[in-house]
């Protein structure tokens, strides 16, 4: 089962452009992202830029408006991620809590869709195929 862990830090919607980690918290991070990468549980992460710096789109009878961050009606921002495939939620919720979290910051761990998880399968391309395969 592949599970995202979003990393939401506390007041990163409220952070500039310019904003970075620690190196302490680099640091702390990677020793984290190394014990994934051991464990073999790791596919993908990332690291996000602050939403000051970002551009939203909202769709209204399907055409897109474009709007630049900051957005002052935001509550939460991510800052990262982490891709990781385990037996369980049990498991992911696991890995989850032995994040370098500072204080305030969340983490929420959600399911990736499988195709098997849907009753009819639409047809995809085979490049697409291939890009599933390697994730699921």
């Amino acid at each position: 089962m592949r599970f995202m862990m979003l990393m939401i830090p506390q007041g990163y919607d409220k952070a500039g452009a310019e904003a970075r980690p620690t190196a302490e918290a680099i640091a702390e991070m990677t020793q984290y992202n190394e014990a994934l990468t051991k464990a073999g549980v790791l596919l993908a992460l990332d690291g996000l830029h602050p939403q000051a710096s970002s551009t939203r789109l909202t769709f209204n009878n399907k055409k897109a408006h474009v709007k630049d961050g900051p957005f002052a009606e935001a509550k939460e921002a991510i800052g990262g991620y982490w891709m990781i495939q385990v037996k369980s939620k049990e498991e992911a919720v696991q890995w989850a809590s032995r994040c370098p979290a500072g204080d305030g910051d969340t983490i929420e761990v959600r399911q990736v869709f499988e195709m098997t998880d849907f009753a009819e399968v639409p047809q995809i391309s085979p490049e697409l195929s291939k890009i599933g395969a390697r994730q699921s």
